[in-house]
């Protein structure tokens, strides 16, 4: 057996959740627990509600388009705003509310989470239509996912 995981693009299981057909590059147990690495490719209507994590940091890597990161405070409005472009990485501590959304039509995204357990709950959700921040908040809880501020609007 292999001591490296290589996964290229195409090569993860799919799921669906909301509107969004996602890869899983990497799981949880695949990395021991370590990270979970999914790729995506979002649209301006598909941005999450403003949330924290408690239990994992969460880190992007743009691999096209554009995509707008609000940081830092508990109202999109309070939020420090930052516009990442093809090839930048972002990084969110646990516990720091954040939010993002495609500014250009679409945008492919390797969202990277350490540790990797919160993948459960994205498998859990399954398919859907537009988010709010009651949507689905007592399994989010479960994953020590809060949900603070509605998405914002493309």
């Amino acid at each position: 057996m292999s001591i490296a995981l290589v996964r290229n693009p195409g090569d993860g299981t799919n799921f669906q959740y909301h509107n969004n057909v996602i890869e899983q590059v990497a799981t949880n147990e695949e990395t021991n627990g370590a990270v979970s690495v999914m790729r995506l490719t979002v649209g301006r209507e598909d941005a999450p509600p403003l949330h924290t994590h408690s239990r994992e940091d969460e880190s992007w890597v743009v691999l096209s388009g554009r995509v707008r990161f609000w940081v830092g405070s508990n109202t999109l409005d309070d939020c420090e705003v930052h516009d990442a472009e093809e090839g930048a990485y972002i990084h969110v501590s646990r516990l720091v509310p954040h939010t993002f959304q495609t500014i250009t039509s679409n945008a492919e995204v390797l969202v990277i989470n350490n540790p990797g357990a919160i993948e459960g709950l994205f498998h859990s959700v399954g398919p859907g239509g537009g988010r709010q921040v009651t949507d689905h908040a007592d399994l989010a809880a479960q994953y020590g996912v809060v949900n603070l501020d509605n998405p914002p609007r493309a």
